[in-house]
């Protein structure tokens, strides 16, 4: 069968990867063609456009972008037209997988949507074009189960959280401490020793959350002189914009950039993770990664003033920002939100994460909750197999109909 997918950011990309994968086993003979990024790519799928070169994030931005917006989405359209598949799998990215999915529809295509939009959060009336637009739904988390059912009627499918499939299944996730050092050192012409201590900044994947974040995470570099931090950098974000954003707040406020010494590495976030005493992390995928790997967090949002400010009218009816919490129906971990993301209380927060011993054990137990509620190893192949049976069931169906 021949399969259209769509990822539009970095978490994208990893899941499809995945998916792609799973699709594979489950259907040897499969075609797959896809948006989305190297992973994608690496997985077995034929590239036709990069989501480096379509993302476009935040409120503000999608306005001051209007017309790129409208270009991809044509261009996306023209693809599925010309390779006319059996399915049309839209992975997240709503803003214009939603577009897409009544474009598909329209044209008589089946569409599945893998890793539901988050509209228990906000935008919750994006729940009619799921029914309106969407064949099948797959989920994420559990807690979704009883909210699609309830809400909307959706008998969504779950089989798991591919995030545990791509963190066990990372080739350096076992890798020693001095191996780890060794290798980043290498690679990245960077001073790891295994004897340091090392702390995780993860800024984000959009440019407004980095250019919010990092300024911030500089100055909690400033308060740790016995730490050494080491930034995961986004793989849609080049190196270039890092060290503008570096370079700037450090000429402002008189920092030696020379003395930062904050390696910008790329690729390695699982691993980081790991090897990490505690971890700066934007709220997003990033930190259910950190909590999956057990690395005691803050998180932290921030971003443009019209952003947020549009973004906190419209989010509605949820507790927490971050999925761990979400999961876990409590507060596992500080959530430092725009104004609260100040670099003194990113640093007093970062002070219990590696001094209080009952605070890191009680934060790894909830860990450990959370995983379990997640599920175990495999959801990816079997979310592929789900589809492909949905798929033959349907196929079947419309050749009893013919007869």
């Amino acid at each position: 069968m021949k399969y259209f997918i769509i990822a539009g950011e970095a978490s994208g990309d990893l899941h499809g990867s995945n998916l792609i994968k799973g699709l594979k086993q489950a259907d040897p003979l499969c075609q797959i063609k896809c948006w989305g990024g190297d992973l994608m790519k690496e997985a077995g799928g034929e590239l036709l456009c990069h989501y480096k070169d379509t993302a476009v994030m935040g409120f503000w931005e999608v306005v001051v972008k209007l017309g790129k917006i409208i270009d991809n989405l044509k261009k996306c359209k023209k693809h599925i037209l010309q390779f006319s598949p059996d399915v049309v799998i839209l992975i997240d990215y709503p803003g214009f997988n939603f577009r897409i999915a009544k474009f598909a529809n329209n044209k008589g295509l089946k569409v599945f949507y893998y890793i539901a939009p988050k509209i228990w959060a906000w935008k919750e009336s994006r729940g009619k074009r799921l029914q309106k637009y969407v064949n099948k739904l797959f989920i994420i988390f559990p807690f979704e189960i009883e909210y699609f059912k309830k809400r909307w009627n959706i008998s969504a499918i779950y089989l798991g959280n591919p995030l545990i499939d791509s963190i066990n299944n990372n080739p350096y996730i076992q890798e020693s401490r001095e191996s780890f050092c060794e290798r980043i050192s290498k690679s990245y012409s960077a001073d790891l020793r295994a004897q340091d201590k090392y702390i995780a900044l993860l800024a984000g994947s959009r440019r407004s959350e980095i250019s919010f974040l990092l300024p911030r995470m500089v100055d909690v570099i400033q308060m740790f002189p016995h730490y050494k931090f080491i930034l995961a950098a986004a793989p849609s974000v080049p190196k270039d914009f890092y060290v503008e954003i570096l370079s700037s707040h450090c000429k402002k406020t008189g920092i030696e950039i020379s003395t930062l010494s904050l390696p910008i590495i790329y690729g390695q976030t699982y691993p980081i993770l790991k090897h990490s005493a505690a971890a700066i992390v934007n709220s997003g995928t990033a930190s259910l990664e950190a909590a999956l790997i057990g690395t005691p967090q803050v998180v932290c949002y921030g971003g443009s003033k019209i952003s947020y400010f549009i973004a906190k009218h419209l989010i509605k009816g949820i507790k927490y920002i971050s999925l761990a919490n979400l999961i876990a129906d409590k507060l596992i971990f500080k959530e430092l939100i725009q104004n609260n993301s100040s670099a003194e209380n990113m640093a007093a927060e970062l002070h219990l994460l590696l001094e209080d011993e009952q605070y890191i054990q009680a934060m790894k137990a909830d860990y450990l909750m959370v995983s379990k509620l997640l599920g175990g190893n495999g959801a990816s192949v079997a979310v592929a197999r789900a589809m492909v049976e949905e798929l033959k069931l349907s196929e079947g169906k419309t050749q009893q109909n013919e007869d």
